[in-house]
């Protein structure tokens, strides 16, 4: 198995890619209402300076509305777009509010004709005892912290559709029973991941953990599809990609992240196995994959796992575990 990788500078509003050619978005676009992300939302200067917050975060999806609309494009029909977004709180002209940008971007999603699916609430613990935003302990005083984003999961129309040959792929690329019921619950408690940048244009990457992007990607694609990151950064998505033996494509504004990108490839497909094997170690089993032993569930049996043998430049070559 190969797979092929690319990291190109652009814009999500206008991506290369040719309709219904991509079968997985994973992405995290620049948050609105984040002071770090002004800059790159030019519409909403005027409101932000006259500090009306509602007028400027309007400005600011209407933006991004046109990056939702080209992933409708790009998507093949049934496939899927997973959006890391968080909320905004922010002081304006002495005024604090929520700006809830998960439920903006559902709004302009359902309107492109995006099917809404359950989401994932991303908890990222903190564990300070000062954490509350306010006054502290008088009462309508304090604001609760917020210490959760949302995966939000959007599919192109129905469910996708499979030939035979896409089917048995589909097999191979099954999850274990005991990974698909921690990674399908809607509540993830993961550690962010460090934010130091070391080129590009800003101080912070803004990238979200592997971890997170690498389950999405076992959960939503199979082996040999194209996993698409239109806001790349520093390739977390396209590197989860390639660890899973997916293909990736990314795009971002920021020539000096895309000109530093190299492919960074943690192992997974050996420590998923010996997870597996240490949770049926002591569990009475029905069924038994010819290669791994025993698993839980008929869909197991012809489940395959992939091991990165070689990189060459953005190539992927892998070998069976």
């Amino acid at each position: 198995m190969k797979t092929r990788h690319s990291l190109t500078h652009g814009r999500a509003q206008e991506l290369a890619l040719d309709d219904g050619s991509v079968q997985l978005v994973v992405t995290s676009p620049p948050y609105p209402m984040i002071a770090m992300w002004d800059e790159v939302f030019p519409s909403s200067s005027d409101a932000l300076a006259r500090s009306d917050g509602p007028a400027a975060f309007e400005a600011m999806h209407q933006e991004l509305d046109a990056c939702w609309a080209e992933l409708f494009r790009v998507l093949q029909p049934g496939g899927l777009a997973c959006i890391n977004i968080g909320d905004a709180t922010r002081s304006l002209g002495g005024q604090f509010a929520l700006y809830p940008n998960h439920a903006r971007i559902l709004s302009a999603a359902m309107r492109l004709g995006f099917t809404v699916l359950p989401d994932i609430l991303w908890r990222k613990p903190n564990n300070s005892p000062t954490k509350f935003m306010g006054s502290g302990m008088l009462p309508a005083g304090a604001y609760v912290t917020y210490e959760h984003e949302y995966v939000l999961v959007l599919r192109k129309g129905g469910k996708r559709a499979f030939t035979a040959k896409q089917a048995e792929t589909r097999r191979k690329s099954a999850l274990f029973w005991e990974e698909r019921n921690v990674w399908f619950s809607d509540l993830w408690e993961l550690k962010g991941t460090g934010q130091k940048l070391s080129r590009g244009g800003r101080d912070r990457s803004a990238a979200f953990p592997f971890e997170l992007a690498w389950r999405l990607i076992c959960m939503y694609s199979m082996y040999g599809d194209v996993v698409l990151d239109p806001f790349a950064g520093t390739g977390t998505t396209l590197c989860a990609a390639a660890v899973a033996g997916r293909n990736g494509v990314g795009v971002d504004l920021d020539a000096a992240l895309v000109a530093g990108f190299e492919l960074e490839l943690p192992e997974r497909a050996r420590p998923r196995l010996a997870a597996h094997r240490a949770f049926v170690a002591d569990r009475e089993t029905k069924h038994d994959n010819p290669r791994y032993g025993a698993v839980v569930t008929a869909q197991e049996r012809k489940l395959e796992l992939w091991e990165v043998a070689g990189v060459s430049g953005l190539e992927v070559d892998y070998a069976l575990v």
